[in-house]
Protein backbone atom coordinates (compact mmCIF):
# COMPACT_ATOMS: atom_id res chain seq x y z
CA UNK A 1 0.00 0.00 0.00
CA UNK A 2 1.03 3.66 -0.63
CA UNK A 3 0.59 5.63 2.58
CA UNK A 4 1.09 8.97 3.44
CA UNK A 5 1.56 10.49 7.14
CA UNK A 6 0.80 13.91 7.40
CA UNK A 7 1.88 15.75 10.83
CA UNK A 8 2.75 18.89 12.60
CA UNK A 9 5.56 17.23 13.83
CA UNK A 10 8.38 14.50 13.05
CA UNK A 11 11.20 12.98 15.18
CA UNK A 12 14.47 13.92 14.47
CA UNK A 13 13.18 16.78 12.71
CA UNK A 14 11.20 19.08 15.11
CA UNK A 15 9.36 18.06 18.64
CA UNK A 16 7.19 19.63 20.89
CA UNK A 17 5.53 16.89 22.31
CA UNK A 18 4.22 13.05 21.56
CA UNK A 19 2.96 13.43 18.40
CA UNK A 20 6.52 13.70 16.83
CA UNK A 21 7.47 10.39 18.30
CA UNK A 22 4.34 8.46 17.23
CA UNK A 23 5.09 10.22 13.57
CA UNK A 24 8.90 9.76 13.34
CA UNK A 25 8.51 6.29 14.33
CA UNK A 26 5.21 4.30 12.97
CA UNK A 27 6.82 4.90 9.31
CA UNK A 28 9.41 2.32 10.19
CA UNK A 29 6.80 -0.03 11.22
CA UNK A 30 4.74 0.80 8.13
CA UNK A 31 7.62 0.23 5.76
CA UNK A 32 8.28 -2.87 7.88
CA UNK A 33 5.14 -4.48 6.64
CA UNK A 34 6.18 -3.68 2.76
CA UNK A 35 4.23 -0.58 2.68
CA UNK A 36 5.44 2.32 0.49
CA UNK A 37 5.36 5.12 3.07
CA UNK A 38 6.19 8.60 2.99
CA UNK A 39 5.81 11.79 5.70
CA UNK A 40 4.79 15.29 4.98
CA UNK A 41 5.17 17.84 8.04
CA UNK A 42 5.86 21.64 7.48
CA UNK A 43 9.36 23.36 7.47
CA UNK A 44 9.66 25.51 10.30
CA UNK A 45 12.71 27.59 11.18
CA UNK A 46 13.57 25.18 13.79
CA UNK A 47 14.51 22.45 10.91
CA UNK A 48 18.04 21.95 10.54
CA UNK A 49 18.29 21.94 6.89
CA UNK A 50 21.96 21.08 6.58
CA UNK A 51 22.32 18.29 9.33
CA UNK A 52 19.29 16.52 7.60
CA UNK A 53 20.56 17.28 4.38
CA UNK A 54 17.36 18.79 3.27
CA UNK A 55 17.68 19.24 -1.13
CA UNK A 56 14.72 21.36 -2.56
CA UNK A 57 12.73 19.65 -5.24
CA UNK A 58 12.44 21.38 -8.62
CA UNK A 59 8.60 22.46 -8.38
CA UNK A 60 6.30 24.69 -6.22
CA UNK A 61 3.18 23.99 -5.08
CA UNK A 62 0.44 26.72 -5.36
CA UNK A 63 -2.39 26.76 -2.73
CA UNK A 64 -5.71 28.75 -2.60
CA UNK A 65 -6.47 30.60 0.60
CA UNK A 66 -9.29 33.58 0.94
CA UNK A 67 -9.05 35.16 -1.89
CA UNK A 68 -5.09 35.12 -2.96
CA UNK A 69 -3.19 32.21 -3.73
CA UNK A 70 -0.17 31.36 -1.82
CA UNK A 71 3.47 29.44 -2.71
CA UNK A 72 5.62 26.89 -1.20
CA UNK A 73 8.57 25.21 -2.11
CA UNK A 74 8.95 21.97 -1.17
CA UNK A 75 11.75 20.16 0.33
CA UNK A 76 13.20 16.06 0.77
CA UNK A 77 15.04 14.79 3.86
CA UNK A 78 15.00 11.18 5.02
CA UNK A 79 14.30 9.26 7.87
CA UNK A 80 17.06 7.00 8.92
CA UNK A 81 15.22 4.15 7.13
CA UNK A 82 15.17 5.62 4.05
CA UNK A 83 11.72 7.08 4.16
CA UNK A 84 11.02 10.28 2.64
CA UNK A 85 9.77 13.28 4.68
CA UNK A 86 8.71 16.21 2.33
CA UNK A 87 8.57 19.69 4.30
CA UNK A 88 6.16 22.22 2.71
CA UNK A 89 7.82 25.31 2.76
CA UNK A 90 6.80 28.62 3.19
CA UNK A 91 8.09 31.47 5.53
CA UNK A 92 4.66 33.57 6.48
CA UNK A 93 3.25 30.41 7.80
CA UNK A 94 6.23 28.35 9.02
CA UNK A 95 9.28 30.54 9.76
CA UNK A 96 8.57 31.43 13.08
CA UNK A 97 10.36 31.29 16.51
CA UNK A 98 8.16 28.76 17.84
CA UNK A 99 6.04 26.23 16.11
CA UNK A 100 2.51 27.30 17.21
CA UNK A 101 2.59 30.18 19.15
CA UNK A 102 4.89 32.28 21.40
CA UNK A 103 5.02 31.64 25.77
CA UNK A 104 1.75 34.04 25.62
CA UNK A 105 -0.29 31.94 23.19
CA UNK A 106 -1.16 30.42 20.25
CA UNK A 107 -0.55 32.12 17.04
CA UNK A 108 -3.79 34.01 16.11
CA UNK A 109 -3.41 32.42 12.58
CA UNK A 110 -2.80 29.32 13.51
CA UNK A 111 -5.95 28.22 11.89
CA UNK A 112 -5.20 29.81 8.16
CA UNK A 113 -1.56 27.86 8.69
CA UNK A 114 -2.68 24.40 8.82
CA UNK A 115 -5.34 25.06 6.28
CA UNK A 116 -2.75 25.94 4.01
CA UNK A 117 -0.56 23.42 5.42
CA UNK A 118 -3.97 20.61 4.73
CA UNK A 119 -3.84 22.09 1.15
CA UNK A 120 -0.12 21.57 0.49
CA UNK A 121 -0.38 18.08 1.64
CA UNK A 122 -2.76 17.02 -1.32
CA UNK A 123 -0.98 19.46 -3.90
CA UNK A 124 2.58 18.24 -3.07
CA UNK A 125 1.19 14.29 -2.94
CA UNK A 126 -0.15 15.51 -6.76
CA UNK A 127 3.04 17.10 -7.98
CA UNK A 128 5.54 14.03 -6.90
CA UNK A 129 2.82 11.86 -8.72
CA UNK A 130 2.41 9.54 -5.47
CA UNK A 131 -1.51 8.41 -5.34
CA UNK A 132 -1.86 7.53 -2.08
CA UNK A 133 -3.87 4.35 -0.88
CA UNK A 134 -4.57 6.09 2.28
CA UNK A 135 -3.30 9.42 3.92
CA UNK A 136 -2.72 9.14 7.69
CA UNK A 137 -3.86 12.52 9.02
CA UNK A 138 -2.85 13.19 13.07
CA UNK A 139 -4.03 15.95 15.10
CA UNK A 140 -6.19 18.97 14.28
CA UNK A 141 -3.53 20.27 11.64
CA UNK A 142 -4.59 18.19 9.09
CA UNK A 143 -8.31 17.82 10.52
CA UNK A 144 -9.12 18.92 6.92
CA UNK A 145 -7.26 16.61 4.41
CA UNK A 146 -10.47 14.16 5.16
CA UNK A 147 -12.94 16.64 4.78
CA UNK A 148 -10.95 18.21 1.38
CA UNK A 149 -10.81 14.79 -0.08
CA UNK A 150 -14.58 14.65 0.03
CA UNK A 151 -15.56 18.19 -1.25
CA UNK A 152 -12.50 20.26 -3.27
CA UNK A 153 -10.98 16.83 -4.46
CA UNK A 154 -13.79 14.77 -5.04
CA UNK A 155 -14.15 15.16 -8.53
CA UNK A 156 -10.47 14.81 -8.69
CA UNK A 157 -9.15 11.42 -10.26
CA UNK A 158 -6.07 11.17 -9.16
CA UNK A 159 -7.84 11.20 -5.26
CA UNK A 160 -10.36 8.41 -6.38
CA UNK A 161 -8.79 5.66 -5.10
CA UNK A 162 -7.34 7.37 -1.46
CA UNK A 163 -9.01 6.94 2.12
CA UNK A 164 -8.23 8.88 4.50
CA UNK A 165 -7.40 7.95 8.22
CA UNK A 166 -7.47 10.60 11.18
CA UNK A 167 -5.62 10.26 14.39
CA UNK A 168 -6.07 12.18 17.80
CA UNK A 169 -3.39 12.27 19.82
CA UNK A 170 -3.88 13.00 23.89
Amino acid sequence: MKIILAASECVPFIKVGGLADVVGTLPRFLKSRKNDVRVIVPKYRQVDEEKYHLRTLPFRIIIPIDNRYEYAKVKEGRLEDGIPVYFIENDKYFNRQYVYGTPLGDYPDNHERFIFFSRAVLETTKALLFQPDIIHCHDWQTSLIPAYLKSVYATDSFFGPTSSVYTIHN
